[in-house]
């Protein structure tokens, strides 16, 4: 089946500056994706283009299988049939949560649109009140609704929650990708908050520097990052120093791995065979508590999360590593505790600017 959206070798210049670098992906219908990225890596750009507002200087952008963007051709946005929601909201001041959601609508359709929508939204009893009424969320879910209300194929959102407080962004980000799985619309994501990224979307793009280095799942992004950078970037982790026994082999201080050829250095280990450096990714999660364990060690910080603890741990040669812990283990600190290793999930990468 043709994907909704198709984006091709994209690119796009402020003033001569590259922002944008040959940068692909596609959506299918009825996904969510997401560009994920620090400021300044070009996401929003992206967005720009795919909703008109800028021009690409090369590549092309497809929706439904036709151009709409290339340096040729720029259709104009209110004929792309793509709804935006914004960081600020935009919400009209002077018009009730109802009037936002119908602005852009038929007058013969907009009742029955409007009613449909604040139940799909859980706006049923804000209909009435103007935007300085309504609570951050109810006002998160009126500029959605909104955007929602023309029945759009596809559907822009740039950092929607970056003015609500975390524990608000973290509700409605679920809330957010029900009301738009139900709706049926496509939906790109744009945000430099890897845990809205996890729970909105259904693939992520990791940018760096005007391109995606990784489109994937967020499961692989976290457990098989493609490059150290995404490794560094998504999730928490430390990075232990390693050496490259042969092509299948890694060893470092905590053992030796198998099957775990340094990521970005797989011709270069397989030719030379052993001695080259290496990197090990540790994550919280890989690396657990067991009193039984021959290996220790020392307890040097703690972070109670309710139903864990992060621990940081000082290992024999006074390098750090974290875990998370069942939180009914409450050691102190300064207290020797054993680990062990889930090798199933540790990565190896040469180090940049290897292979």
């Amino acid at each position: 089946m043709e994907p909704l959206l198709r984006v091709e070798e994209l690119s796009h210049a402020y003033d001569g500056h590259a922002s944008v670098r040959g940068l692909s992906f596609s959506l299918a219908r009825g996904a969510i994706g997401c560009l994920l990225g620090p400021s300044g890596c070009g996401k929003t750009t992206v967005l720009r283009c795919i909703a008109g507002f800028e021009q690409p200087t090369a590549g092309r952008i497809l929706l439904n299988g036709a151009v709409v963007s290339s340096p040729e051709l720029s259709l104009a946005p209110e004929k792309r049939r793509i709804g935006m929601v914004f960081q600020e909201h935009a919400l009209f001041p002077h018009l009730t949560a109802a009037g936002n959601i119908a602005f852009a609508l038929p007058r013969a359709e907009a009742a029955a649109r409007v009613r449909e929508l604040a139940e799909m939204t859980g706006l049923g009893d804000a209909l009435d009140k103007y935007p300085h009424e309504l609570s951050g969320g109810q006002q998160q879910r009126v500029a959605l609704a909104r955007a929602l209300a023309p029945r759009p194929e596809l559907l822009l959102l740039d950092e929607p929650f970056a003015s609500l407080d975390t524990e608000l962004r973290e509700r409605l980000s679920h809330e957010l990708r029900d009301i738009i799985k139900a709706s049926g619309a496509t939906a790109v994501l744009v945000t430099h908050d890897q845990q809205e990224a996890f729970a909105m979307a259904d693939e992520i793009g990791v940018m760096r520097d005007g391109a995606i280095v990784q489109w994937d799942i967020a499961y692989n992004l976290y457990h098989r990052p493609a490059s150290r950078f995404v490794a560094d970037f998504v999730g928490q982790g430390v990075f232990l120093p390693a050496t490259v026994l042969n092509p299948q082999q890694v060893q470092f201080e905590l053992g030796v791995l198998d099957g775990a050829i340094p990521h970005g250095c797989e011709i270069g280990c397989a030719v030379c065979g052993k001695g080259c450096s290496a990197e090990v990714l540790l994550r919280p999660d890989d690396v657990i508590h067991d009193d039984a364990a021959p290996t220790q060690a020392e307890v040097l910080h703690k972070a109670f999360r309710g139903a864990e603890i992060l621990y940081t741990l000082k290992l024999e040669s006074g390098r750090k590593v974290l875990a998370l812990v069942p939180s009914h283990h409450n050691h102190a600190i300064g207290e020797r505790i054993g680990i062990r290793l889930d090798v199933d999930h540790v990565v190896a990468f040469a180090p940049e600017g290897a292979g």
